[in-house]
């Protein structure tokens, strides 16, 4: 049983920027072809987190076979997560902040991650009510954690700012 929680640390965000900017460049250099977003909370100013850093790495269908071999050169297949023919998420837990890479096809349905980050920037009733949901769930199991993200993020999928963007 895994338990979840959360925490603000304003020298944990500088990390994960820095952290961020330093595995982009890595990325960039194996996938020019690539977009790569700081995603997840910690690209969230003043949120609360898990204390790890989200990047999405986002490149064309055709892309995507190259991408998943090279990405694995840099990091471990996140061999408990979701894996299709357009996602694939990796990880590095020897890294402070540890880093979790969520590589999708540009515009599949898995291409959603950075729509998140953008919707939470755009709408503090949003970044609110996330955070409540995470201080709700802080100590509690990892999965009914996910379990209620999940939902929390099906319902902002129907809002007009994720369907504008």
């Amino acid at each position: 049983m895994e338990i979840v929680n959360f925490f603000y640390n304003k020298s944990l965000y500088e990390k994960a920027e820095v952290t961020f900017f330093i595995h982009k460049a890595l990325i960039e250099e194996l996938l020019p072809e690539s977009d790569v977003q700081h995603v997840g909370s910690t690209a969230i100013p003043n949120s609360i987190t898990k204390g790890d850093l989200d990047i999405q790495v986002r490149v064309k269908a055709n892309i995507f076979p190259k991408a998943v071999k090279e990405l694995a050169k840099l990091y471990e297949l996140n061999e408990g997560s979701v894996k299709t023919e357009t996602f694939r998420a990796f990880k590095d837990d020897s890294t402070v902040p540890p880093v979790g890479v969520q590589l999708t096809v540009i515009n599949s349905e898995f291409d959603f991650f950075w729509k998140f980050r953008d919707v939470l920037l755009m709408n503090a009733n949003y970044r609110k009510e996330y955070d409540n949901l995470k201080r709700k769930y802080k100590g509690m199991e990892m999965e009914d954690y996910r379990e209620a993200k999940n939902k929390f993020f099906e319902k902002m999928m129907a809002t007009l700012e994720y369907k504008n963007i």
